[in-house]
Parts: C-alpha cells; sequence; structure tokens
C-alpha cells in the first residue's frame, strides 16, 4: 500500500496523508473509464482495442494512483496528451462515437493533468513513455489480430502506404517520431508543471556558520 510521503513531500505528516488519501481516490475514476470500455468491447466485439496506449494509459494512471508510483503517472499521463487528437482523427475519419470512449481520452487526461499539477513532472518521462510504448506494441503485435493494426503493430497504416514501400521502414520512422513527440511533451510538461509540483518540499536554509565543539544535526 502505498504511504503518503511517496505523493507528498510536505513536512506536515496530517498533510502529507491528506494530500495522499485524496489522491489515491482519483485512482477510482481512470479505472471506472477503463472497466467501462472494456465493458462495451467485451459485450460488441474488438477487445483488441483495449491494447490501444489511450486504454493502457487510463489502467496505468489508475494503478499509478493507487500504489503511489509518482513515475507511472506522469507516463499515462505523457500518452493521453497525443491520444486526444489522434482519438479525434480517428473519430472524423472512421466514425463510430462512443461514450466509453470519451471518458477513456477526455476524462482519464483531465484526471492525469490534475495530478501531475500536485505531483510535477519528470526529467526522464518521456524515456519512460517510449519504453513502455515498445512492450504495449510488442504485446499488440503478439496478441492482437493485423487487421485491427492496434499501436500500428502489424502493417502500414493505408494513409502512408504510398510512402512507405514496407513495413519495416514505417515502424523506423513512426518509433523515431514517437519518441522525438514524447521527448518535447516532456519538456513542455516540465515547463509548465516542474519537478515536485505544488507539493514540492521548500527548501530549508542550513546554518552554514561552524561552532566550536558544537555539533550541528540536520532536520
Amino acid at each position: 500500500m502505498a504511504t503518503a510521503s511517496e505523493f507528498s513531500s510536505d513536512p506536515s505528516p496530517d498533510v502529507r496523508q491528506e494530500v495522499a488519501t485524496k489522491l489515491r481516490l482519483l485512482g477510482f475514476l481512470p479505472l471506472a473509464f477503463f472497466i467501462a470500455h472494456l465493458s462495451f468491447y467485451w459485450r460488441n466485439g474488438g477487445m483488441e482495442n483495449m491494447f490501444w496506449m489511450c486504454n493502457v494509459a487510463n489502467l496505468a494512471l489508475a494503478a499509478g494512483l493507487f500504489l503511489g508510483l509518482q513515475r507511472l503517472i506522469r507516463i499515462a499521463v505523457l500518452w493521453l496528451i497525443p491520444g486526444l487528437p489522434l482519438w479525434l482523427y480517428y473519430v472524423t475519419v472512421n466514425g463510430g462515437w462512443l461514450v466509453t470512449s470519451f471518458f477513456t481520452h477526455i476524462g482519464g487526461l483531465i484526471v492525469g493533468l490534475f495530478v501531475l499539477y500536485k505531483i510535477g513532472a519528470g526529467r526522464w518521462m518521456w524515456l519512460h513513455g517510449f519504453v513502455l510504448f515498445l512492450i504495449v506494441q510488442q504485446a499488440s503485435r503478439s496478441l492482437t489480430p493485423p487487421e485491427a493494426n492496434v499501436n500500428i503493430a502489424h502493417v502500414v497504416d493505408p494513409a502512408w502506404a504510398g510512402v512507405f514501400s514496407s513495413y519495416g521502414l514505417y515502424w523506423m520512422a513512426t518509433t523515431l517520431t514517437v519518441a522525438a513527440v514524447l521527448w518535447v511533451l516532456g519538456l513542455i510538461l516540465l515547463k509548465i508543471f516542474p519537478s515536485g509540483g505544488v507539493l514540492k518540499k521548500p527548501q530549508r536554509h542550513e546554518d552554514t556558520k561552524e561552532h566550536k565543539g558544537v555539533n550541528h544535526c540536520n532536520y
């Protein structure tokens, strides 16, 4: 079980506990979004769609909040941001608007940004997000049907078929693009949500004077 100090470095134990509890309870929101979306595909078919990074990000956000894993929370938010415009694009092109999809993309992002405001971004969140993408993409390649092309894990997207002659070239180009986009997003988020967030512990001003025969303790 996560401890309050994993969420906050505020010197007050009571404040730490209160903030940690409230943030942990927020985990039920992305979990509910994920379960609702999963339930739809369970009843209607298309379970492979749950492997899309946006849906995985909701589950990761819930787990990060419940367990107090700030790194996992940051990764989830990092993927929910680009997932929103991509989702809007696919909905516009292919149709098939789902209420549950609205909550996983917009609801999850709202929760994630609120929590990121509290905990702050991380310098290496882009790299952690990139590694998660490679893992989920490989899982999609192994566990989802090629015709779904979840996380572009199987074939060249039809929109780019005239540009790339092979999937290998397409994969390399898209993978480098993903890394670049995550890196830029990481820099932007670090500017907007400085490391430590609003819960950053204030600096202690230590007495630097040395007194003969007296030992000073750090509190």
